[in-house]
């Protein structure tokens, strides 16, 4: 539990950058993004897949191009933009793919684990930044972190007094459904008090983005445990003390990031 606390204090400086928001958090989000995804082409060495890791780096530096590039545009150049963060996906998919083909060499997996990496967790860790662009509601990307970290928290603490039937153990041992469901109320009530004290006027897509938030930050942690079971390794590395590394810290955000970013453009529709 000591370990658990001390993780979630190391996210703290990161979460002063969400005050600021704009480059200096563009450039946080796109460094742990690097060291993220150096983690994740590094784990699946152990099963002999040697991404290109240069080629997802570069996907990376195009994607925070495109991005940096929205922060200064207005009207319909926003179209223009949307359009190019579709053809970096399509892109990035395709340079996987070929891979296999221009270095006949390299096996087919080493490609689409590239495009995955860069998907998975540039794309995805992307959304934090992109969330405070949204007028009007910048300051929902605290709902994610909120969620995010109550429900890993509340989760342990509430498997630990009541937990009794395992929720995936042959992912997880130690996660328990008790602690599930006591992590995702906790989380939402959270997130409720958030949203009535700053928000008011959006106090319940506070609450269902809370509840929603919370249980997709739980499979994003159930998803990077996946990963690791499938390549035999325990932590993704050791930089983060009693945590592993960034992708073990931050592995619970990059589903809920992309959730709360398209539940505001979708149904709250600023």
């Amino acid at each position: 539990m000591k370990q658990r606390v001390i993780s979630v204090l190391f996210m703290l400086p990161a979460l002063v950058f969400l005050v600021f928001k704009g480059i200096p958090l563009l450039c946080l989000i796109f460094v742990l993004s690097l060291v993220a995804m150096h983690e994740f082409y590094n784990a699946f060495t152990h099963i002999s897949i040697h991404a290109d890791e240069w080629m997802g780096y570069v996907s990376l530096v195009c994607l925070y191009m495109i991005i940096i590039w929205g922060e200064f545009i207005t009207g319909n150049e926003q179209k223009v933009y949307a359009h190019l963060l579709c053809m970096w996906i399509f892109g990035t998919v395709v340079a996987g793919l070929l891979t296999g083909i221009i270095k006949k060499d390299m096996p087919v997996f080493d490609g689409l684990i590239m495009a995955l990496g860069s998907l998975y967790i540039g794309f995805f860790f992307a959304h934090i930044p992109l969330i405070t662009r949204i007028e009007g509601n910048e300051n929902m990307v605290w709902i994610v972190f909120i969620a995010a970290n109550c429900s890993d928290l509340f989760a342990q603490l509430c498997g630990m007094w009541l937990g009794k039937h395992k929720l995936c153990p042959e992912l997880s041992p130690k996660k328990t459904v008790e602690g599930s469901i006591g992590g995702i109320i906790c989380a939402t009530i959270c997130c409720a008090v958030f949203g009535y004290f700053v928000y008011p006027d959006k106090f319940i897509h506070c609450i269902v983005m809370g509840l929603f938030g919370s249980a997709f930050s739980q499979c994003g942690d159930l998803i990077a445990s996946m990963f690791k079971r499938r390549v035999g390794i325990k932590d993704y590395s050791n930089l983060i003390p009693g945590h592993g590394g960034v992708l073990d810290r931050f592995d619970s955000v990059l589903l809920t990031a992309p959730f709360v970013y398209y539940y505001i453009l979708v149904i709250i529709r600023p």
